[in-house]
């Protein structure tokens, strides 16, 4: 089946079909309805029978989906059936909640090294199994070593300065944790988090719940 062109939000809802199905996955069954993810996920069986057939028919009618061979596609589709190689660039609060969770390292996203321009950190040498280099060393460190991903978790006043070392240093998208909208070149892709964002669209949903669905 030829890919379309998916809309962003189709998109997103991907992880959450993902993640779901992991879970059935986990209790032992061995197919699922649509019906029946609806129940589970909050969206409606139609909505969940589309965004599945713009990548491919994995169910069958009267049947549902095998839930082993939907993980499978998904991951496929997501791109979690790959390893990826990241650095992280910012070893503060943000940077090193994120280099403690481990579930990255269980799906395949695996640390190389991390930068950090406090002294004491770089001191430090090492946070676990890698090791804490200058941030002055960044640029270096990408000739020498391919990496797949690049965590910005910097101040904002540092982040486009590193992002445009990482777009010239061969990565392939970054993950941007710095409260600042940045340009990326070399087709370069990247993904903000920007957590105040998210914190008022919180605070607007609890003044406006009548536009929240539940």
């Amino acid at each position: 089946m030829a890919k379309q062109n998916i809309s962003l939000s189709v998109i997103k809802r991907l992880p959450k079909y993902y993640r779901y199905l992991e879970s059935i996955n986990e209790k032992g069954i061995i197919r699922v309805s649509s019906k029946e993810l609806s129940e589970i996920t909050g969206l409606t069986a139609s909505q969940i029978r589309q965004d599945l057939n713009h990548f491919g028919c994995f169910g069958q009618q009267g049947y549902g989906y095998n839930v082993s061979e939907l993980i499978d596609e998904l991951s496929k589709i997501i791109g979690v059936d790959k390893k990826y190689s990241m650095v992280l660039i910012g070893f503060g609060n943000i940077g090193h909640a994120l280099y403690k969770y481990r579930s990255f390292r269980d799906l395949g996203y695996e640390f190389k090294a991390v930068f950090d321009k406090n002294p004491e950190l770089v001191e430090d040498t090492t946070s676990d199994e890698v090791e804490i280099y200058n941030v002055d060393k960044l640029e270096d460190y990408l000739k020498d070593n391919q990496v797949d991903i690049g965590i910005i978790a910097t101040p904002k006043e540092a982040a486009q300065d590193i992002t445009d070392i990482l777009c010239e240093g061969g990565v392939k998208g970054i993950w941007n944790f710095s409260p600042v909208d940045l340009k990326v070149t070399n087709n370069v892709v990247i993904e903000s988090v920007h957590l105040d964002e998210s914190l008022f669209t919180l605070t607007y949903f609890m003044n406006s719940p009548e536009d929240f669905i539940f």
